[in-house]
């Protein structure tokens, strides 16, 4: 895994997601990017235009920029037994391209719940918000979790959807995360 600040010469032709607008931005084999921030699955570096942009976990992958993303439908092991716990534990992967924090203890996550379903596996409802109602990358987090939720053992469904009620806040923030960002 490259380290964040570090200038990285791109190896082969990509669609990247700008930040914070959600729209696919192309970038080119041989293309200079500043490494910005390299978390969970999620590769953010800054173009030589000065745009920041999401790498998706597959091309960050194969640059050798991240490690290999989550398998996401393999279900995680069958052998273990299904716990709520490691869905949030695994939404703990997934970070906001910003800001180096994960979309639990940014306060992202309103509600995660589990059902049984007939066939033994769980359906995982998630309710989750962004940092403001206009942020273009609503439906990549959302993949984003839906993905990390399907790499628990036990999960046969997800349901994500996107809520804004109440609208989401800095008191939403977890205490670790705010002493992580200065303000505690």
């Amino acid at each position: 895994m490259t380290a964040t600040q570090q200038t990285f010469r791109l190896d082969r032709d990509c669609i990247a997601t700008m930040i914070p607008g959600g729209q696919p931005f192309e970038l080119s084999r041989g293309e200079l990017v500043l490494v910005t921030q390299t978390l969970g699955d999620s590769v953010t570096v800054q173009t030589a235009h000065g745009y920041l942009v999401r790498l998706n976990p597959a091309d960050s992958a194969a640059m050798g920029l991240a490690a290999s993303p989550s398998p996401g439908a393999a279900a995680g092991d069958p052998a273990q037994p299904f716990e709520l716990d490691n869905v949030v534990a695994a939404l703990r992967n997934v970070f906001d391209p910003e800001i180096p924090i994960n979309v639990v203890d940014l306060g992202l996550i309103y509600r995660c719940d589990a059902q049984r379903l007939p066939d033994g596996t769980h359906r995982i409802e998630i309710d989750m918000s962004m940092t403001a109602p206009g942020c273009g990358m609503g439906d990549i987090l959302k993949q984003d979790a839906e993905v990390a939720a399907r790499s628990v053992a036990g999960v046969g469904d997800v349901q994500v959807e996107l809520v804004w009620d109440p609208p989401w806040g800095i008191e939403r923030i977890s205490d670790a995360a705010k002493l992580q960002l200065g303000m505690m």
